[in-house]
C-alpha cells in the first residue's frame, strides 16, 4: 500500500505540516516534512496484511496506522506526541475521531527518558562529531609496527626509528615472547636471514606480531614493546571516521566548517529545543511545539554559538529538568487501560 492508496481510499484520518515549519524554525532552504495518522481496510486489519507506517522514499512524508500511532504515544515518543500537538495552523487534515486523543492522557514522567534522554545521546554524538572535526585521520592506515617500541636504558623509542639508526629491517627480525609480561619480547636478527625468522610482521595488514623459533644460543638485539591496546582503538577510531567521512552529508559538513564551531549545529538547534520541550512538559503539564525563542535557535544552527556555550546551555537545562521532574506530579507512565480503550473506542467506530 502506498500513501496514494491511503488518500484514493480516504483512509487518512490525521494529517499535519510537521519538523521545522511546525516549530516555527523554518527558513528559505527548509524542506516540508509531513506526518499523519491512517487505518486500514477493515479486510487488512483483520486479516494478515496488517501495516504499521507507510513512507515515501526520502521518509518526509510519513503516516502512522491508528494502532501503532497510539503504542507510539504511549511510550511518550517525542516526534509522535509533536504529531498530536501540532499548531492548528499545520494541520492539513482532521478527522473529528482524532479529537479522542489528547496529549494530556499521555504525557507523563517518561519524556525525561525520552526527550532528555535521546537529546543526552545527541550531545554525546556531538562530543564524537566535535573529536572527528578537530582530529582528522590520515587516509594512510599505520600499522602495527607504528605502535612498537624498543626500550632503551630507561627510555623507549619507536621501532621504525631504531632500525633506520640501526640500518635494519624488519622482515630479518625474530621475536619471542617474555614469561610472565604482556606485549613484551625479545628481539633477535638474522642478517642472513638462514634461521627461518619471521619477521615482527608478515604483512600490513597483520594485528598483531609474529613469533618466531630462536636457537637457544641467539642473544637478543634488544627488547621491544607492542602497545595492543593502543593500536586497537586506532583501529577502531580509524573505522569509525572514516566510515562517518563517507556517510557524513557534504552540505551540511560544509556549513557547520564554513561557521568554524566544530559541530554539527542543526542537531544541537534541535537538541536544545527537544531539551526545552521536555522542561516545558514537566513545568506545564502540556506541550506547545511551536518556539518562542527562533531567534536564539537559529542563532545556534548558524554557528554563532561556541561549541561549549552550547554545552553549557544544554546541562543548564539537563538539571532544570531533573528538578522540574522530582516535584512534578505527572503520572509515571500514561495510563495504558485507559488509552488502550480510547483506541478500541476508535477502531469500533471504524469499523462499525
Amino acid at each position: 500500500m502506498t500513501i496514494q492508496d491511503l488518500k484514493n481510499k480516504n483512509l487518512i484520518l490525521f494529517e499535519a505540516i510537521s519538523g521545522s515549519r511546525a516549530f516555527g524554525l523554518a527558513t528559505e532552504t527548509s524542506d516540508t516534512d509531513i506526518r499523519g495518522v491512517y487505518y486500514l481496510p477493515k479486510e487488512d486489519f483483520f486479516g494478515l496484511n496488517y501495516i504499521p507506517q507507510i513512507s515515501n522514499e526520502t521518509n518526509d512524508i510519513t503516516y502512522y496506522e491508528i494502532g501503532r500511532f497510539v503504542e507510539l504515544l504511549q511510550k511518550n515518543n517525542p516526534n509522535i506526541l509533536e504529531v498530536l500537538a501540532s499548531p492548528e495552523d499545520c494541520i492539513l487534515h482532521k478527522d473529528p475521531i482524532m479529537d479522542l486523543l489528547k496529549p494530556e492522557d499521555f504525557l507523563s514522567k517518561l519524556c525525561k527518558d525520552t526527550f532528555a534522554g535521546y537529546a543526552v545521546s545527541q550531545i554525546k554524538k556531538a562530543k564524537g562529531l566535535n573529536k572527528k572535526i578537530l582530529n582528522p585521520m590520515d587516509k594512510e592506515r599505520k600499522s602495527i609496527l607504528d605502535f612498537c617500541f624498543i626500550l632503551e636504558g630507561q627510555d623507549s623509542v619507536s621501532l621504525k626509528k631504531w632500525l633506520l639508526a640501526k640500518r635494519k629491517v624488519q622482515e630479518k627480525c625474530g621475536l619471542t615472547g617474555i614469561d610472565h609480561t604482556k606485549g613484551m619480547f625479545a628481539l633477535f636478527y638474522d642478517d642472513s636471514q638462514t634461521l627461518g625468522y619471521k619477521g615482527i610482521i608478515q604483512h600490513e595488514e597483520a594485528n598483531q606480531v609474529s613469533v618466531s623459533s630462536v636457537p637457544k644460543d641467539e642473544k637478543p638485539e634488544a627488547y621491544l614493546f607492542c602497545n595492543l591496546d593502543a593500536y586497537s582503538t586506532y583501529c577502531k577510531d580509524y573505522r569509525e571516521y572514516w566510515k562517518w567521512v563517507e556517510e557524513r552529508n557534504e552540505d551540511r559538513y560544509n556549513v557547520n566548517k564554513t561557521h568554524g564551531q566544530n559541530y554539527d549545529s542543526k542537531n544541537m538547534m534541535h537538541t536544545i529545543r527537544l531539551l526545552q520541550s521536555c522542561e516545558q512538559i514537566f513545568k506545564t503539564k502540556s506541550l506547545q511545539i511551536r518556539v518562542k525563542n527562533r531567534d536564539e535557535l537559529l542563532n545556534i544552527k548558524a554557528g554563532n554559538w561556541s561549541y561549549e556555550a552550547v554545552l553549557q546551555k544544554a546541562e543548564a537545562l539537563i538539571q532544570s529538568i531533573e528538578n522540574h521532574y522530582i516535584e512534578s506530579n505527572l503520572p509515571d507512565s500514561p495510563d495504558l487501560e485507559k488509552t488502550t480503550k480510547i483506541l478500541i473506542e476508535i477502531r469500533g467506530k471504524l469499523y462499525a
